[in-house]
């Protein structure tokens, strides 16, 4: 008895130092005293820590104990997954400079927790917020789990799943199934033998005597006590898994949840976020908000650090922004036309508009006259109105026609023209336009090749057109060529012939903005690189080359910057960056250090590009 009594008494003053203690640390916390840090990361590489301490990155297992593992640190991108305690020095700078490229930014940034905040009951849920031009984006959380804490977590997962042990899930635990087989056996006796028969017995024939139903008999055999109280329970899921579990272990939409069994020195995570860069974008900064749990309870707010700015660096920024004017040759005589399908009847002149497509086709060239007309900045000189036939018949014979045909149709459009354009209406014939016979014989994909090579052999031939066609006419292909293709060749033609008001001169040499040019340049401002790729690659100058560099075309840029003058800074700076991606390190530092004697701006330029580093430590490395 005395030995149970001292062990209580230790343990009751071991609880005492901890309250103290946690007591103690939560006061520091909240004077602002003990805080998380944070902080961009030392550009040197960080030195492998001793393995002082276990850590494990729970994923939220809801069986088990916590597994207990190394820390991880990946090598190539500096992000740490579930890390060791590290004890390094840490710069003070609060901002860093970082590249955009292809589109996207990667930043890095150190979350620092002391070793002074480890509690084993506790959780720190640290969060992570960037702002972003107008925006506040809230990254993924990173939590830091004592091992009592998340053993605590463990034990209502346990409790919880106890509970749903003392559910019932096969319902026939809840009647007093050797009764109601008796009972079934003896009154329903074609049900009974379905246990050792298939057959289905009817809802009507299922009921007794009596008019008790097998339902009834199920309802009334059931232990009721012992159904409502599962259902009861089957109901109480939610409330009892709130109850047993204060805070769940989460699965998504977080970084990394981490159970520190020990804490002997400050833990470090590198956290590396990458995102889609955003137009004119100039920074982003980061700052920390977090809370202290204990029991799945916030306890107190983490003070808040002094946040990181991270200054943005684009390739676009190199853009030369002078705007491009191209050469443009304004003639004076300007002219339009259009053709309308007009059917007339066989040998006749005369317009019907009830005759196939004619009201249609009239209506549409009315509408093309009347849009013409409209464009003030136009006068007619002539409305050349022409008629073509067919080859059928005599030359001569479809030269009055078309003639007439012409006439036909100038009388009709010169009601719908103003008065002052009726004198301007010209009529011209087209007895047989054997011209677009030819287009349509040779893109015919009825005919056969033979009968094609045939018929253009007539048609180039040095015979008149009459011969021609009777040549055509004794062709077994004859009925197809009058039935499918001379259709077509009877239309009429509307000729626009106008002038530029105002304008003297035959031609006028203007220069007018390069509105491709300029989209081009647009779109790479705007981190649209396949789209400034597109438009700026026929130009094959600076902003062209910078387009393929934004959208990583490497050799395509380096064969444009390679035609053009070495003796700009830019184009220089611009081969050495591309050269440096190539792994041409040596021609790299040759046009960098060209590029710096022209402009030593450039220099400090180069701390802003990645690809520059290599190339400022060879040309450092070269002083000495």
């Amino acid at each position: 008895m005395c030995s149970d009594m001292k062990k209580t008494i230790v343990y009751m003053m071991v609880l005492i130092m901890t309250a103290c203690t946690s007591y103690k640390k939560m006061g520091q916390i909240r004077s602002g005293a003990l805080g998380v840090g944070l902080s961009v990361p030392d550009e040197r590489p960080m030195e492998e820590p001793d393995v002082a301490v276990r850590i494990d990155s729970i994923r939220g297992t809801l069986s088990g104990e916590p597994i207990i593992m190394n820390a991880i640190r990946d090598t190539e991108t500096g992000e740490m997954v579930a890390t060791d305690v590290i004890n390094a020095s840490k710069v003070v700078a609060r901002f860093r400079n970082v590249a955009e490229r292809a589109g996207y930014v990667s930043i890095s940034f150190d979350v620092t927790v002391p070793s002074e905040m480890s509690e084993s009951q506790w959780q720190l849920k640290i969060r992570p917020f960037m702002s972003i031009q107008d925006d506040t984006l809230t990254l993924d959380p990173v939590f830091i789990t004592g091992k009592g804490y998340r053993e605590a977590q463990l034990r209502g997962y346990q409790r919880y799943r106890q509970f749903l042990a003392s559910i019932v899930n096969d319902t026939t635990d809840l009647v007093r199934m050797r009764q109601l087989e008796i009972f079934i056996e003896r009154y329903f006796p074609d049900t009974y033998a379905m246990k050792r028969d298939s057959s289905i017995v009817p809802e009507p024939l299922a009921m007794n005597l009596f008019g008790v139903t097998q339902i009834e008999a199920l309802k009334h055999y059931t232990i009721q006590w012992k159904k409502r109280l599962n259902d009861r329970k089957i109901s109480r899921k939610d409330l009892m898994f709130n109850k047993y579990v204060k805070d769940p272990i989460v699965n998504e939409g977080i970084r990394l949840d981490t159970v520190m069994t020990s804490m002997e020195g400050d833990f470090i995570y590198r956290y590396v976020h990458t995102f889609k860069s955003r137009p004119k974008l100039k920074k982003v900064m980061i700052s920390l908000f977090g809370e202290v749990y204990e029991k799945g309870v916030e306890i107190c707010s983490l003070p808040f650090p002094s946040e990181l700015t991270f200054y943005i660096s684009s390739l676009a920024s190199l853009a030369d922004d002078s705007p491009r004017y191209k050469m443009h040759i304004l003639e004076r005589r300007v002219f339009d036309n259009t053709k309308a399908f007009i059917d007339f009847r066989q040998g006749s002149a005369s317009i019907d508009t009830l005759l196939g497509d004619n009201s249609s086709e009239l209506r549409r060239v009315v509408k093309c006259i009347d849009d013409v007309r409209s464009r003030t900045e136009y006068g007619l000189d002539s409305l050349v109105i022409t008629a073509s036939c067919s080859p059928e018949g005599s030359y001569s014979l479809n030269q009055k026609l078309s003639a007439a045909r012409s006439e036909s149709v100038r009388k009709y459009v010169g009601e719908y023209v103003p008065l002052e354009w009726k004198d301007s209406l010209r009529t011209s014939e087209l007895p047989e336009n054997w011209g677009q016979l030819r287009k349509l014989v040779e893109n015919d994909t009825i005919l056969n090749p033979n009968t094609r090579k045939r018929l253009m052999e007539i048609i180039d031939g040095p015979e008149s057109p009459d011969q021609k066609e009777r040549k055509m006419a004794g062709l077994s292909c004859y009925k197809y060529l009058r039935e499918k293709i001379y259709p077509k060749l009877r239309s009429v033609s509307f000729s626009f012939h106008l002038h530029r008001i105002g304008m003297f001169k035959d031609t006028v040499h203007t220069t007018e903005l390069d509105t491709v040019y300029m989209a081009g340049l647009r779109a790479l401002k705007e981190l649209d690189y396949k789209n400034a790729v597109s438009r700026l690659r026929q130009y094959g100058d600076y902003n062209s080359a910078l387009a393929y560099m934004s959208a990583d075309y490497n050799h395509s840029a380096l064969d444009v910057l390679m035609k053009l003058d070495d003796t700009d800074p830019k184009v220089c700076y611009l081969k050495a960056m591309v050269l440096s991606r190539l792994e041409q390190h040596e021609e790299a530092l040759k046009y960098f250090k060209l590029s710096i004697t022209y402009d030593p701006y450039l220099e400090h330029r180069a701390n802003l590009d990645p690809e520059m580093t290599r190339i400022r430590k060879q040309m450092d490395q070269s002083y000495y």
